[in-house]
């Protein structure tokens, strides 16, 4: 596991320095999508930057990403995980498949 280190322009995910503490290390997988990325850690957290809409910003669902995380998959505007208890939790653009709660 490891650290992460972004470039790019700042609001494509070029610039990480919001996350950058949780970023430092431990860091196992990265999962891109459009616009933003989230970062799987080896304790099961996931850290997300990037755009705003397209799934960079998890901070609403923070209680919900609680706990041990077991996978993250993306499809390019939204983001699912999926939680060791089973419970599955998305963000991102609505339309898209980044809000589960209908």
């Amino acid at each position: 596991a490891g650290e992460v280190v972004t470039w790019g322009h700042d609001d494509y995910g070029g610039d990480s320095s919001a996350v950058a503490d949780r970023l430092a290390a431990g860091v196992s997988s990265i999962m891109a999508i459009g616009l933003g990325f989230a970062a799987f850690k080896e304790s099961g957290e996931v850290v997300t930057w990037g755009e705003f809409v397209h799934g960079s910003d998890s901070s609403e669902f923070a209680d919900r990403l609680a706990g041990v995380v077991s996978s993250v998959l993306g499809n390019g505007v939204a983001f699912v995980a999926l939680k060791e208890a089973g419970e599955v939790v998305t963000w991102g653009d609505p339309s898209f498949g980044g809000d589960s709660s209908e």
